[in-house]
């Protein structure tokens, strides 16, 4: 299965009005969200941010998209109550620190291993 979607990629959208929304709903500022399989980016899309949200669009992919969801929230819960911070918990939930420890990397999503943000869990 694994194998299948390595090859997929995510159908992005740049100077999109999603991420403006959401970010009127939550306290950040959403510069791009991968939503199932299509991206959104409030600008121009450079490699760092597609490949972010490409690593996301894998996460997604995997825990088909919904249980994805449902453990995103749960990890923000968990930092809201560890960190009373809205920040910090998004920056402390396991499945965005995979994203951006390794969105800089180029060869990452090639390389990157099926369930690989399994290991940021320990450190939320």
């Amino acid at each position: 299965m694994f194998k299948f979607y390595r090859g997929l990629k995510p159908i992005c959208f740049e100077h999109s009005r999603v991420p403006a929304v959401l970010s009127k709903i939550v306290p950040l500022d959403i510069k791009a969200i991968s939503l199932g399989i299509f991206v959104f980016c409030k600008d121009y899309m450079d490699e760092r941010v597609k490949r972010h949200e490409t690593i996301h669009f894998f996460q997604q992919l995997e825990l088909l998209i919904v249980l994805h969801w449902v453990l995103y929230l749960l990890f923000w819960i968990v930092g809201m109550v560890k960190y009373r911070d809205f920040e910090t918990a998004y920056f402390q939930n396991p499945l965005e620190q995979e994203a951006f420890e390794n969105d800089s990397a180029e060869l990452y999503i090639q390389k990157r291993t099926p369930y690989a943000w399994v290991k940021y869990v320990k450190h939320l």
